[in-house]
């Protein structure tokens, strides 16, 4: 994993020092020794799901923070879980049951959280959240998280979510996998799939939402109590993404978030045939390769900020404002060429009178001809 997403290259630039990622899951072990000290744990939005005294399980959300900011441990920190970006700060905010929560089936049902993804969105931004990984998904859209991810990206920050698990699913109406959310908003960064192969593993949601892809099969990461779980899903390539987003933005904090996807995208490996394919999107997210573009995209935005404003006052050219002189006016070329025009005008004209002619002669045999070659038709 490490080669294929160009991570020893990438780390020379940069490794997501002073970089916050806001992990919207089900709540991120702050003790796990790959994890220790780069955790903050915010908001609980759950609350009240669980019967009184259960403690949140944290399994999913420490796998996806380790695979975004694990540190190691030991000597150098050469054991253990190494995240895209060791050196980011998390921020755990919990708006998901583990499915062996007893609580899940209330949290599913129960109206008071069905916008808890809007608001850990919302929270996520005002606690100073740099990027925000949501390795969710869920069929239906409400109007409050599309308003929370609005809210998100005028603050520049930038939304990486999973595209689902559902690949193998009967394909809709339109020939594709379901649509997730919040990955098929706009603005969001929608992450696929890969197998081993580096092709679309066989359970990645696959549909125009999809912007890039990370390899999601046999994915090592950390889970609650120092232990650690191999797994797949676009959960797990969505860490990965938002990892390398935290990397572009530690380096360039200022950089919007459509700019980074057009780091992440452009600096994509393995592009499908035609640059693009609803499976892997735009193809495999690399680190070095977007840290590439990114700086060169840097330098395009700190060209323009570098420009000084035009003063709609004063010339283009600089010099002194006033109207344009004319300086010698040939009134016998004005003549010639006023005269070819008008000739033409006319000549336009009587063609498009002709034109409608045809056009009125051949609207009354059509229909007649029409009506003939069908038998037993109407006219």
């Amino acid at each position: 994993m490490i080669k294929t997403l160009g991570l020893p290259k990438a780390w020379r630039t940069s490794k997501g020092a002073g970089v916050t990622v806001a992990v919207l899951d089900s709540g991120v072990d702050p003790g796990h020794r790959d994890l220790a000290g780069s955790v903050v744990t915010g908001r609980d939005f759950t609350a009240g799901a669980n019967p009184p005294g259960v403690a949140p399980r944290k399994l999913h959300g420490t796998y996806m923070a380790s695979l975004i900011a694990g540190h190691g441990h030991g000597p150098g920190g050469r054991r253990g879980v190494i995240g895209v970006a060791p050196s980011a700060r998390l921020l755990s905010v919990r708006v998901i049951l583990e499915d062996e929560e007893p609580g899940f089936r209330e949290f599913n049902s129960a109206e008071r959280f069905e916008d808890v993804v809007a608001k850990g969105i919302r929270y996520a931004v005002d606690q100073g959240a740099d990027v925000i990984n949501m390795s969710i998904s869920k069929e239906l859209a409400t109007k409050e998280e599309r308003a929370a991810i609005r809210y998100a990206i005028s603050k520049k920050v930038v939304l990486v979510a999973a595209a689902g698990n559902d690949g193998q699913r009967k394909p809709d109406a339109n020939g594709f996998a379901p649509y997730s959310y919040p990955a098929a908003f706009p603005g969001v960064v929608s992450v696929g799939a890969t197998d081993r192969g580096l092709r679309r593993a066989s359970f990645s949601n696959w549909n125009p939402s999809v912007l890039v892809a990370a390899p999601g099969v046999d994915i090592l990461g950390a889970g609650p109590g120092d232990e650690y779980w191999v797994g797949k899903g676009t959960s797990q390539a969505t860490a990965l993404v938002s990892g390398v987003a935290a990397l572009i933005k530690a380096k360039y904090p200022d950089m919007s978030p459509a700019l980074v996807a057009q780091a992440l995208t452009a600096g994509a490996t393995r592009r499908p045939p035609g640059g693009y394919d609803t499976g892997t999107g735009f193809g495999v997210v690399n680190a070095a390769g977007s840290l590439d573009v990114a700086a060169r995209l840097a330098g395009h935005t700190q060209t323009a900020k570098g420009a000084q404003a035009q003063d709609p006052a004063r010339p283009m050219a600089g010099g002194h404002a006033g109207p344009i002189q004319v300086i010698n006016r040939d009134r016998r070329s004005v003549t010639l060429y006023g005269a070819i025009a008008a000739g033409g005008a006319i000549a336009s004209i009587t063609s498009l009178g002709i034109l409608v002619a045809l056009v009125r002669k051949a609207r009354r045999v059509i229909p007649q001809r029409d009506a003939s070659s069908r038998p037993g038709g109407d006219a």
